[in-house]
């Protein structure tokens, strides 16, 4: 156990501790990303605890973010720092449940599933009716192909709140049938008539504040596909800025520049990851009611994009939309027909965040 546990432990009889934990279970040391703090100065167990999730968040803020065909996450080592001292906030504190499930998603995102459903068991012991916690268990048996567990943790939240188990069956539809579709890099004039859309993913920009080449892949096909549909409005998403420029602006003056019409443009200039995207752009689609939808991404990543949107499109309207995506190829789609663990993996936690579930709980680590 780490040095800042052993201090907190010392606290002048504050706490005498469960045995939640095996003792060597999260020793493995890890290199701090953030300085070390000093916890002999706090004289309360409160103090400790405020202190290591502090550290928390900001370890988990830090700027080591990586990006990869669209994907953006924190850098696996911040995570393991994060669960650590969320372990130890937890040790202090037995009955912050919210602990537990905010170090479980860490692991998600480290992509260490197995530890993430331990730690979501561990705190299903103490709160056996969370639904949260047993749509995560179910979501996360399904993924390992745990077919018997996971239909026991869906037919408990079924008897707790039957609107929560079919919105869930809805989200493993939605994944199954989207990671099933074949992937296409061409999309043809729609016959049908209706409002129409292309939603076009921004990509991390370069630290000039340029644009990526992978971008500008995107965009060269949403450019195919605005002049085979020239009624279709064109919402392009993307808001992390970069040396002043953000995404959604440089993609809308590139398209300017190439012959589209501005007034068939909706910038969205504010979302800064894949949920966000999904979200902003499905209200922007219900603003206009907009009848079909094609999501144009890289495609190692379209399929995460259009499921989001799906989703998203469930909450926000409009009501029977039609969403289907095209993909600018990163990579030979010969070698993305098939989804790989990784890229499930991502679809399946990005799909509970985008429905609602907040995968961070314990303020100030607060994260939806």
């Amino acid at each position: 156990m780490m040095k800042r546990t052993a201090i907190a432990l010392t606290l002048a009889g504050l706490l005498t501790l469960p045995a939640v934990l095996p003792s060597e279970a999260w020793a493995t040391p890890v290199r701090s990303l953030q300085k070390e703090q000093n916890y002999d100065q706090y004289i309360s167990k409160r103090q400790v605890v405020d202190q290591l999730l502090a550290d928390a968040w900001q370890i988990f803020k830090s700027p080591a973010r990586i990006s990869t065909a669209g994907f953006t996450a924190k850098m696996p080592s911040n995570m393991e720092q994060v669960t650590e001292l969320l372990l130890e906030a937890y040790q202090l504190e037995p009955y912050r449940t919210d602990l537990l499930i905010s170090a479980a998603n860490a692991q998600i995102y480290n992509g260490n599933v197995d530890k993430a459903i331990g730690l979501f068991e561990q705190a299903l012991s103490t709160a056996p009716d969370d639904i949260d916690l047993l749509t995560y268990l179910a979501t996360w048996q399904t993924f390992k192909h745990n077919e018997t567990a996971a239909k026991a943790y869906q037919s408990k939240l079924a008897t707790l709140n039957p609107g929560r188990a079919a919105d869930l069956q809805r989200i493993f539809d939605t994944v199954e049938r989207v990671v099933s579709t074949p992937l296409k890099e061409q999309g043809e004039r729609s016959p049908k008539p209706g409002n129409r859309a292309i939603v076009t993913l921004g990509y991390a920009l370069n630290p000039d504040g340029s644009m990526h080449d992978i971008l500008l892949g995107r965009l060269e096909t949403t450019r195919a596909l605005a002049k085979a549909n020239p009624a279709a409005l064109i919402i392009l998403t993307g808001g992390v800025p970069q040396h002043r420029q953000t995404e959604g602006k440089l993609m809308a003056d590139w398209l300017v520049k190439k012959g589209i019409d501005r007034s068939r443009i909706i910038e969205e200039n504010y979302a800064t990851s894949t949920v966000e995207n999904a979200l902003y752009s499905g209200y922007a689609l219900a603003r206009h009611q907009i009848e079909y939808a094609t999501l144009v991404s890289s495609a190692s990543h379209v399929r995460r994009g259009q499921t989001l949107l799906e989703i998203a499109c469930w909450q926000s309207g409009p009501a029977g939309i039609r969403i289907d995506s095209v993909s600018y190829p990163d990579k030979p789609l010969s070698e993305l027909a098939k989804v790989s663990d990784s890229e499930l993996l991502g679809i399946y936690r990005d799909a509970l965040r985008t429905y609602g579930l907040w995968s961070y709980r314990s303020a100030p680590l607060l994260e939806r």
